[in-house]
């Protein structure tokens, strides 16, 4: 059994938020760390679950180092770097913090698209200390990268994609809870990463495609996928999705598209946000448009819509999924509040095989005869 390292995340200001989603993701979900706190003096004296409207963590939140170290049994293995700006670099107080972490033995997770340890300081002081800086965001070595080939074709199973309408809005996490969904059912289900956050939450295969020459997105893709499909011998493979298709900032989804080559989309919607993530001039697509546009540009069709329920009353995002069904005669779903067995019937209905897996899974409902 692998041993997870003890980690504190610093998400100052933004635990909760959007610019935060790094560090929620890794308090609902990590294979490689554990997470012992959270450093937000906003928040300080809270759950850091609670904060994200779900059930307690007992994952504390600090309101700064020292507070953490006071309180904690012991010295965290890690302090993580748990906010993801649209900015690329640190600001001067917070190297401050980063420096201090280190002189407590703590290594570096670093999840930015600025590389701490490619800075002088940093590195000086990581050596002085016998501590690791990781840069989660890092390319591989040009030796090391890929270009697309056309072995994608090679793969048998479904490849499904997770696309969404904005930036932030829940496609990895959706990603996540249906990768665990599948594999509880016995459905051999292999998640490609294709950020950092999902990177530091464990994924195996993956690379953060945002870092990446734009000549290799779609190989990088490629590769993982079939690096995932010959080690693994999976059942279905999953694809996290990035930004949108049709966001103008970003390139990233195109060259999902395109690298995995997708036999279906399950399309990630936030409903009560009116604009883009980062850009409150740009006004969010509609799905009628984002449907059409992923369906125009791939092969695949949406199979299924998942939402985010941010600022929404529970009662809301009910009638929102009713009236989305209707509209779209899709199933449609919130994984955090309803699970995802809506989007396991719907890739079962779509895919035979998956199907077939689905009905072995199911318990044997007929009455056992016992000879007298």
């Amino acid at each position: 059994m692998k041993i997870k390292k003890t980690a504190l995340i610093y998400c100052q200001s933004q635990f909760g938020l959007v610019d935060g989603k790094t560090a929620a993701a890794l308090v609902r979900h990590s294979e490689i760390y554990t997470i012992v706190g959270v450093i937000d003096s906003c928040l300080a004296g809270s759950d850091a679950g609670e904060v994200l409207g779900e059930p307690r963590s007992n994952i504390p939140i600090f309101a700064n180092l020292n507070d953490a170290l006071d309180r904690l049994p012991e010295t965290p293995h890690c302090y993580i770097y748990g906010k993801a700006p649209l900015e690329a670099c640190i600001a001067s107080e917070e190297r401050l913090l980063i420096l201090e972490a280190m002189g407590h033995g703590m290594d570096i997770i670093n999840g930015l698209h600025q590389f701490f340890s490619e800075d002088r300081e940093f590195a000086d002081v990581a050596a002085q200390n016998n501590v690791h800086i990781k840069d989660v965001r890092k390319s591989p070595e040009l030796k090391d990268l890929h270009v697309f080939t056309g072995r994608i074709s090679e793969v048998n199973v479904p490849v499904i994609a997770i696309l969404g309408t904005d930036c932030a809005c829940g496609k990895m996490t959706t990603a996540v809870e249906l990768n665990k969904a599948l594999n509880h059912l016995g459905i051999k289900s292999v998640l490609i990463a294709t950020g950092q956050t999902s990177l530091m939450q464990g994924a195996m295969y993956g690379v953060s495609i945002d870092a990446l020459i734009s000549q290799f997105v779609i190989g990088e893709i490629e590769h993982s996928i079939m690096q995932a499909f010959e080690h693994e011998n999976p059942d279905i493979i999953l694809v996290e999705g990035q930004s949108a298709l049709s966001h103008p900032a970003f390139m990233s989804s195109l060259g999902i598209l395109k690298g995995s080559m997708p036999d279906g989309v399950i399309l990630q919607h936030p409903p009560a946000r009116k604009y883009r993530c980062d850009f409150p001039s740009l006004l969010m697509p509609t799905l009628e448009n984002e449907i059409e546009l992923i369906e125009t540009i791939s092969n695949a069709k949406v199979v299924a819509i998942t939402l985010s329920h941010e600022n929404l009353l529970p009662t809301e995002i009910l009638g929102i999924i009713e009236n989305y069904e209707e509209q779209f005669q899709l199933p449609v779903t919130d994984v955090l509040s309803y699970g995802c067995q809506k989007i396991v019937q719907a890739l079962g209905a779509n895919f035979p095989r998956i199907n077939q897996k689905i009905e072995q899974g199911k318990p044997n409902k007929r009455p056992v005869l016992v000879a007298r």
